[in-house]
């Protein structure tokens, strides 16, 4: 009966133990998994920025990707961004950077050609002894087709109240960085300063865009062998 007593005893104070054990081992699981989470980098890339008050910002901050081998010195480089402005009054931002010469709005638009005027009845063609150096080109000769003109200017942004302005690659208007001062590799960073006046200055580092897919691996090297090799050439 002593005995039935003490192994009663030692089952009771082994399970808190087992218990407790368990609870620790759980614990650890479990911040294991959420800090793996919360180190996952998110799949959009591009930083947002915000003045102090918040009024003004800029999202998705990011410099075009270059391809692999990335921008050389001299390069230019476009800058994808999401201006706003949460104020009633419009305000204008204007965009920098110590890594490059200059920050330009580039305006992208169809430069039209002069409409062809109507030919004159047909007339003898001068000798060529009569005809002016220079003369133009024959009537009725097709042409030129429009051609894209683009037209650039410091990089000021007038951002309407309420409202948002947003440049990429895809619109008519775009950022573009002249002139790199250095290489730069995908990955890296280039900093911006973006200036909405009354001291609401932003500087920061905006991140070069890298493949959101790994390039496809190198096609394997087939070694080719003829029935020849390795035998005499005078047979």
């Amino acid at each position: 009966m002593t005995r039935s007593i003490r192994g009663s005893r030692r089952a009771a104070v082994l399970l808190p133990g087992i218990a407790a054990a368990a609870g620790l081992l759980l614990s650890g699981c479990g911040a294991g998994q959420i800090a793996e989470t919360a180190n996952k980098a998110p799949s959009i890339q591009g930083v947002n920025l915000q003045v102090e008050s918040g009024k003004y910002g800029v999202r998705s901050v990011l410099v075009a990707y270059p391809g692999v081998e990335g921008y050389r010195a001299g390069d230019d480089a476009v800058l994808n961004a999401v201006f706003f402005n949460d104020q009633q009054d419009p305000v204008t931002v204007t965009v920098t950077s110590s890594d490059a010469r200059e920050v330009v709005l580039t305006t992208v638009r169809a430069a039209t050609s002069p409409s062809p005027t109507a030919s004159p009845s047909p007339t003898a063609s001068p000798s060529p002894e009569e005809s002016p150096e220079g003369s133009p080109s024959p009537e009725g000769s097709p042409s030129p087709s429009p051609t894209e003109s683009p037209a650039t200017e410091p990089a000021r942004i007038v951002i309407p109240p309420l409202s948002y302005v947003q440049l990429n690659t895809e619109g008519e208007r775009v950022l573009q960085l002249i002139g790199l001062n250095e290489a730069v590799l995908p990955g890296s960073n280039i900093t911006l300063t973006f200036d909405f006046g009354g001291g609401n200055t932003i500087t920061s580092l905006a991140p070069i865009a890298v493949p959101l897919t790994p390039p496809p691996p190198p096609s394997p090297i087939v070694e080719r062998h003829t029935e020849f090799e390795g035998e005499d050439s005078h047979g």
